[in-house]
């Protein structure tokens, strides 16, 4: 099949070794960041946070982030461009939602006679929530929508990328406590590129069950 998003996820693939010479430029960076806050979310809640690490100092964060466990991924977190930890809230209450509905608002997407109507749909977060009284896996399932979105767009751009949830959650809430204040962060995204000599999975051949295993027309 020929089309340019065939193209885009056939020629993706999870990069092994980065070229630490190399940045993504800040342009490029800018398309990633609006392609993340255009993702979709259930009932349009987006209960996410996307922690950049950029500056040298975030990435040595970032790279003792592995002391315990992991440590195949800490090679990437200071040869890679960035890393964008995909952040989910603990607790998404209604007040998070009121703040959605009030965009919606402002962006002239509902009129505010419909808020009532709309609020109402938080009684599917309410449907998810643990005895703790936390959404952590709904919250949780919607940052991959929004990671899924961020690899297409990556592809797109030729910009090469790790998908990291070899990461220790409870760590990352230590050292980064004042950025993930309220959120947990499961999956860590390296983005950059590769190293051409010694990343091995650069030029494998594509790898995936054939169609009529995964593709069920009914």
């Amino acid at each position: 099949m020929t089309h340019a998003i065939i193209e885009d996820l056939t020629q993706r693939y999870t990069a092994k070794k980065y070229n630490p010479s190399k940045k993504v430029s800040p342009e490029d960076l800018a398309v990633l960041l609006e392609a993340l806050r255009l993702s979709a979310s259930s009932i349009n809640s987006q209960p996410w946070k996307f922690i950049v690490i950029e500056s040298d100092e975030a990435k040595q964060r970032m790279h003792d982030s592995f002391a315990e466990k992991f440590q195949f991924n800490q090679p990437h977190i200071k040869a890679c461009s960035h890393i964008i930890l995909f952040a989910n809230k603990i607790c998404y209450t209604k007040q998070d939602y009121d703040v959605v509905i009030n965009q919606s608002i402002a962006d002239n997407r509902m009129s505010p006679e419909n808020r009532a109507m709309a609020a109402g749909a938080y009684s599917f977060v309410e449907s998810s929530q643990d005895a703790q009284g936390n959404h952590t896996e709904w919250t949780r399932a919607q940052t991959y929508i929004a990671l899924g979105n961020a690899l297409h767009t990556l592809a797109r751009l030729k910009i090469d990328s790790t998908t990291m949830e070899g990461i220790d959650n409870k760590l990352l809430k230590e050292i980064f406590a004042q950025e993930l204040d309220g959120y947990e962060c499961h999956v860590a995204l390296a983005i950059g590129y590769h190293d051409d000599k010694d990343d091995y999975n650069f030029g494998q051949p594509k790898s995936r069950l054939a169609k009529e295993q995964v593709i069920h027309v009914i």
